[in-house]
């Protein structure tokens, strides 16, 4: 009876190290539940960054204004015959300083 005993609680000891430490164990689940988590979220970003880089790309193989305005506003070109006006806002002068020793 006694050796029947042992078996059992070394069945027992071998099944909780399986659940609490070994490969499969609910630790594991739980942290790859979590890597699951994280990866969806990235995977979501980078859909949306490709989504935004497609509708870039249709846009510039659509015609030549998205590549036009690109130039403009990035690179700051003019076309041939057009006047390019600056305006630069004038600082306020700094006020003097009073001397209010004599």
């Amino acid at each position: 009876m006694r050796w029947l005993l042992a078996c059992l609680l070394l069945i027992l000891l071998f099944l909780q190290y399986r659940l609490w430490v070994a490969e499969g164990s609910l630790a594991e689940q739980q942290r790859l539940e979590r890597q699951v988590l994280e990866h969806t979220a990235v995977n979501k970003e980078l859909r949306e960054r490709n989504a935004v880089l497609e509708r870039e790309v249709l846009e510039l193989q659509s015609g030549n204004a998205g590549v036009e305005q690109r130039a403009r506003e990035q690179l700051g070109l003019v076309r041939e015959g057009e006047t390019y006006y600056q305006f630069v806002e004038k600082k306020p002068l700094p006020a003097p300083a009073l001397d209010t020793e004599q």
